[in-house]
């Protein structure tokens, strides 16, 4: 089972009031809810393709209403072959859920013909608790997690409104998650590109051990990816030092060959012989093995000097 999967179960065991309920089922059917015909009957139909959703949305409609809805269930020819759930509501029973939750049928355009969805209305409630299961129901019904080990961090809600989406982003900007959305060819999408962000998000919603699972892989990722920048940084230090050393090696080895060390000024013949004792020393070690005290900008100072004397030497030729 995918991360995404393991949070929306984890999502649909959290117990909570009425009123708490309805906010959920309310996303719900804002987020992924629409009519469709099936066998000549006008039926609101909610689908997802996680089995621990279906079964919430469908307790919820039965504890709320006392109705029990439709469930069908049927299989993607598309991609991933998974199962599709969907949640059904008669004609009936859709005229006695949707006032409950909020929507007159006055405003809904073409109610009952296939394909139509219902309009967003901005929710009445303010309170933490009714925003939170609001933002749980629109997590459970078109939401998807990436899993914390995933190359890149991201947590989305595809509605199919940019009023919904834009209240969505409202909603999650008030806990300061930086939430973006941008437009797709069917629909809008609310997302979040930031791990501990997304750790917050699922404090919000509830889902606490998805998040520990989550924040345990993140810190586990950012250690593994520390390690990676000092060993990089490291063996960036290791090329420098070696590089620096095979210069100045060639530098010494053409002024032996040319003019002798032993013509050298006292200090600059020094640091020649140091380094030909010691090649693979780097600065620091080099400064150690010097008789007079001398800096490790000093030393490098020192070896410009030779180079300059061979650079010097090449033009006059």
């Amino acid at each position: 089972m995918s991360f995404a999967a393991d949070t929306k179960k984890e999502l649909t065991l959290i117990s909570e009031a009425s009123s708490s309920q309805k906010n959920e089922l309310a996303a719900v059917f804002a987020a992924s809810g629409q009519w469709l015909t099936v066998d000549g009957r006008a039926l609101f139909v909610v689908e997802t393709e996680n089995v621990a959703t279906a079964r919430r949305i469908y307790t919820q409609v039965k504890t709320q209403f006392g109705l029990s809805a439709e469930v069908a269930v049927r299989r993607k020819m598309r991609l991933k072959k998974n199962n599709v759930y969907g949640i059904r509501l008669t004609e009936g029973q859709t005229e006695v859920v949707l006032p409950h939750l909020g929507w007159d049928f006055a405003t809904v355009e073409e109610p009952h013909k296939s394909g139509t969805i219902l309009p967003f209305h901005e929710p009445p409630f303010t309170d933490v608790e009714s925003v939170r299961a609001y933002l749980r129901g629109a997590f459970l019904a078109a939401g998807s997690v990436n899993a914390p080990g995933s190359p890149s961090y991201h947590l989305e809600v595809h509605v199919p409104t940019q009023a919904h989406a834009d209240y969505i982003q409202e909603k999650m900007n008030q806990y300061e998650l930086n939430a973006k959305q941008f437009r797709r060819k069917k629909g809008f999408i609310v997302y979040l590109k930031e791990g501990e962000k997304i750790v917050d998000f699922l404090s919000i919603i509830g889902a606490h051990q998805a998040l520990l699972k989550f924040e345990d892989r993140r810190i586990l990722k950012g250690m593994r990816n520390q390690v990676n920048r000092l060993v990089n940084c490291e063996t960036a230090n290791m090329n420098k030092t070696i590089n620096a050393a095979v210069r100045q090696l060639e530098t010494i080895q053409r002024l032996q060959a040319t003019v002798g060390l032993e013509t050298l000024p006292a200090h600059l013949r020094e640091v020649a012989e140091v380094r030909l004792r010691f090649p693979e020393a780097n600065l620091q070690e080099l400064c150690e093995r010097l008789d007079h005290r001398v800096s490790k900008s000093g030393l490098n100072h020192r070896f410009r000097k030779l180079e300059e004397m061979v650079a010097e030497r090449s033009l006059h030729r």
